[in-house]
């Protein structure tokens, strides 16, 4: 992929590293040229000096041609309007935005723009890791608000159908592991001893997952 990054603090500049490890080509734009120092030394994506918004230096970095942009900088508005040019102008597929006021997510999604934000993410993290420390999400969705969360079935949960665990609009089973296989919980599919089940619930049915999967403890 190529991905232009507008920020180049800690966030952008660690996920460029990651990315140009993984060997994709990155491009970093960031107003101030000390910003550069945030990357090791040779590092080999390109840094480009100037406004993420702006046309001229988007264009030098090759955002004709970007499968991604993200925004990154540290600040809500030019993030926003760096993300509109990149997804309006150039219809770049993939348009990223990071947001420091939570409130202005709604208003963004309305847009077509995907955001994540640090506020709203760190503590949907804290409050699982505080409260839920036995259900590790796998993988999170949006700002954390749907999770992916694997887990081993308590035995008594064994001979029920695993589509009877569903909770609508909280908890879903998606994937069942059984004797190192992956299968699809299907109806009629009966929950096995050593069963491990991925569910994907709500970040606010985590307290619902947990007491469901503890029933048996009493804890």
């Amino acid at each position: 992929m190529r991905v232009i990054i507008a920020g180049c603090g800690r966030v952008g500049a660690t996920l460029a590293t990651q990315l140009v490890a993984e060997g994709h080509d990155v491009r970093l734009v960031d107003r101030r040229p000390k910003a550069q120092k945030n990357l090791s030394p040779g590092f080999p994506g390109a840094f480009h000096l100037g406004n993420g918004f702006s046309r001229a230096v988007l264009e030098t970095a090759g955002i004709a041609h970007a499968d991604a942009f993200v925004a990154v900088t540290s600040g809500d508005n030019g993030n926003i309007v760096s993300a509109r040019t990149a997804k309006e102008t150039y219809r770049v597929p993939i348009v990223l935005a990071r947001i420091h006021d939570p409130r202005r997510a709604d208003l963004y999604r309305e847009l077509g723009i995907t955001t994540i934000s640090g506020v709203r993410w760190a503590v949907n993290r804290l409050h699982q890791m505080l409260l839920h420390r036995h259900l590790t999400p796998e993988l999170a969705f949006g700002n954390g608000e749907t999770l992916l969360v694997r887990s081993q079935l308590p035995p008594y949960l064994t001979g029920r159908q695993t589509t009877g665990f569903d909770v609508d609009g909280e908890i879903r089973v998606v994937e069942i592991t059984r004797a190192g296989r992956s299968l699809l919980p299907a109806h009629g599919v009966l929950a096995e001893p050593g069963d491990l089940v991925t569910f994907s619930v709500a970040a606010t049915a985590l307290g619902r997952l947990s007491g469901f999967l503890d029933k048996e403890l009493g804890t």
